[in-house]
């Protein structure tokens, strides 16, 4: 993988069904827009309509929530035969998903769950990662996910696991900085030494999100302004991995299109003011 074959798309939002008659009306000022890919593998409707018009105007970025790609079923083909026909389609940029499971049996358990950070682990999951690539014929990213509980027969850290996959799958990656700082409290470890593991090369994309409090724990909830010690972790990764393109994450309580523009604009600025933590 050359981290070079990805374009520098600049700084984006996710685009979200509240937003979508603004945006295909006025065409809003906006460098992307990253999609859910299971809202647009579907074969009529409206969503579709509205993709096509977005994509004529912005280049997009296709996410998965579905692929469950640490799962120990065998990958879903009819799935990603359907993603690949989206992806032919639309032609994003490029594709990602999370390295997480999230069924078993057959059953979705709609949720984005943790792994154990094991060899064995990293074996099973490389070799789907290879075989997703070749069936959609690109470079996949895989993002790490927030946690909340862990696995006890765990014998690597979470960075050496992702960094592991990444790797031997020849895969990219997408950093959630967010997902960092909400498991890094939540597991009390440093989140700084995280971003500092991972490899450089590999990571062609960030997340921005903001999260809930709840105390004893932090949830990965999506509904809330990024909180200072984010944006700070956020300006340690352009440091260390340079202006990459950046989302902005906003899923409920969803405000109006032109606060999540103005998000993305002061990613754009702290990009240019990035410190070493």
């Amino acid at each position: 993988m050359d981290r070079s074959d990805f374009v520098p798309l600049g700084f984006g939002v996710g685009l979200r069904r509240p937003h979508y008659a603004s945006i295909v009306e006025a065409h809003p000022p906006m460098d992307w827009f990253e999609v859910i890919s299971e809202n647009f593998m579907v074969e009529g409707g409206r969503p579709l309509q509205v993709l096509e018009d977005v994509r004529a105007h912005y280049p997009i970025v296709m996410h998965g929530v579905s692929q469950s790609i640490g799962s120990t079923d065998p990958l879903n083909l009819t799935y990603l035969y359907a993603l690949r026909a989206a992806v032919r389609r639309f032609e994003p940029a490029w594709v990602s998903d999370h390295l997480c499971w999230s069924g078993v049996g057959g059953h979705n358990l709609h949720d984005l769950l943790p792994l154990p950070y094991t060899e064995e682990t990293v074996r099973h999951v490389v070799g789907r990662i290879r075989q997703v690539q070749d069936i959609l014929e690109r470079t996949i990213l895989i993002e790490n996910v927030s946690s909340y509980i862990a696995f006890r027969c765990s014998r690597l850290d979470e960075w050496e696991f992702l960094s592991a996959v990444a790797q031997e799958a020849d895969c990219a990656i997408l950093l959630d900085i967010n997902n960092i700082f909400v498991s890094a409290f939540n597991h009390h470890f440093d989140p700084v030494r995280y971003i500092d593991a991972v490899p450089a090369g590999r990571v062609v994309q960030f997340h921005l999100a903001g999260h809930s409090d709840h105390g004893t724990y932090l949830l990965d909830s999506h509904d809330h302004p990024i909180c200072p010690q984010v944006w700070a972790l956020y300006e340690h990764a352009v440091c260390r991995f340079g202006r990459i393109p950046t989302l902005i994450e906003w899923d409920n309580n969803i405000p109006e299109f032109e606060v999540l523009a103005a998000v993305a604009a002061e990613a754009r600025r702290r990009c240019g003011s990035g410190h070493r933590l």
